[in-house]
């Protein structure tokens, strides 16, 4: 496990990430945690004396990382940008992401929607994922399924998708 400690920063502009709040893992401390690596992975661990799992890693350029702190996190934190966050994190080796069964099901039904599923990066076949189980009604939740299967057979990725989704709304 890596301890060190960081301050939590706020992107101005920076594209889809505007507005994030976050840390920055320099090269040196992420590659104590993933060796070689320099692409985007999972850690567990602690911030302050908050338990964490599942939490990203994602590649910023020059070998450093970042890991985002959405707002629930930085709730039970009580803290913002600014503030310094002592932080020990570790690979999570253990962290999956399960194919929510309704999504399952429709690939069964469409073979070649999980073989191009499949082929995606596994960052990107958790975008979907997560974004189906993020859903907050069942009707939502249901048409996310059929956008995810929909996309699967246009063989798009997840940002494809949601733009398309745009131009169609």
């Amino acid at each position: 496990m890596v301890e060190f400690d960081a301050i939590m920063l706020q992107f101005a502009e920076q594209g889809e990430k505007t507005g994030w709040t976050y840390i920055d893992i320099p090269a040196d401390i992420a590659l104590q945690m993933k060796p070689g690596n320099k692409k985007s992975f999972r850690v567990r661990g602690m911030l302050d004396a908050l338990p964490v799992h599942g939490m990203a890693l994602m590649p910023m350029g020059e070998g450093n990382f970042i890991m985002a702190l959405k707002a629930g996190v930085r709730k039970k934190l009580h803290k913002n940008a600014g503030a310094m966050l002592h932080c020990k994190l570790e690979e999570d080796t253990d962290y999956k992401v399960e194919i929510p069964a309704d999504l399952q099901e429709c690939f069964d039904f469409e073979p070649e929607t999980w073989e191009f599923f499949n082929s995606l990066a596994k960052s990107h076949r958790e975008y979907f994922i997560k974004w189906i189980n993020e859903a907050k009604t069942s009707e939502t939740r249901a048409k996310r399924v059929v956008n995810t299967v929909n996309a699967m057979l246009r063989k798009w990725r997840f940002n494809v998708m949601l733009r398309e989704m745009r131009k169609e709304g």
